[in-house]
């Protein structure tokens, strides 16, 4: 029984921790739902991506793919430019990540850049392993993913209206994610570089052509400018 008390009590504090994260992901998931089940799949392929994808915003763009047809190449190199950014902030946690054991491999699929900002965030109580907790929350999140696409497709599938525009849930993300780092950051060179190189490459090749080649050219600019880029970042920080 002490087991069973303590195991609700992981559950119950990785729980409040991640009301914020809930909050934004089912509602987030229930936008990705409609958009796969108004292009032509139904809720076990929404299930099965937020399950075995969870990329967040890589999967709204992973509908047009589907949807284009998309070469499983190019697939790839969208995937590691989009979500590439784990990688820099998820070193932060490898040496946590080590002593989890069988749950590291899991721990570095689900971290998510929300559940990195709770997981940075949280106080451990004491009496409680910082592991577990950190296991909770980074499951309690995808569930909560999962669900939202779930619960998307479904009412596509079953309610008919005029989905035109869901699909701007995608660019509201981006947005919203581009006004917070422009707020936190005291160099906006990285926004204006990002700005500049889509204006430019939309301009060359269409909007059908422009994300790599826009991504590429700020790939390459950010790293050549990169020591110049570190300071203010740190001052940022600070």
């Amino acid at each position: 029984m002490e087991a069973r008390k303590n195991k609700r009590d992981y559950i119950g504090f990785a729980f409040r921790q991640s009301v914020p994260v809930m909050l934004g992901y089912i509602f987030l998931g229930i936008a990705f739902g409609l958009l796969l089940q108004n292009a032509g799949y139904d809720f076990v392929w929404a299930f099965c991506a937020s399950l075995f994808i969870y990329a967040g915003s890589m999967q709204f763009v992973l509908v047009n793919l589907l949807t284009a047809g998309a070469g499983l190449l190019y697939t790839a190199v969208m995937t590691l430019f989009i979500n590439g950014r784990h990688i820099f902030y998820g070193l932060s946690f490898v040496e946590k990540y080590k002593k989890m054991g069988k749950a590291y491999p899991y721990m570095v699929f689900s971290l998510t850049d929300e559940t990195y900002s709770v997981l940075c965030g949280t106080k451990v109580p004491d009496g409680m392993e910082e592991k577990k907790v950190f296991f909770w929350i980074s499951l309690l999140d995808q569930s909560y993913w999962v669900l939202g696409s779930v619960i998307g497709a479904l009412a596509g599938s079953y309610i008919t209206f005029d989905s035109t525009g869901i699909d701007f849930s995608m660019t509201a993300l981006f947005v919203v994610i581009v006004v917070e780092q422009w707020q936190e950051q005291s160099s906006h060179f990285p926004a204006v570089i990002g700005a500049v190189s889509g204006i430019l490459w939309l301009l060359l090749l269409g909007p059908d052509e422009f994300i790599l080649p826009t991504l590429c050219t700020c790939v390459l600019i950010l790293i050549l400018a990169r020591g110049r880029l570190l300071p203010h970042t740190e001052e940022g920080r600070g």
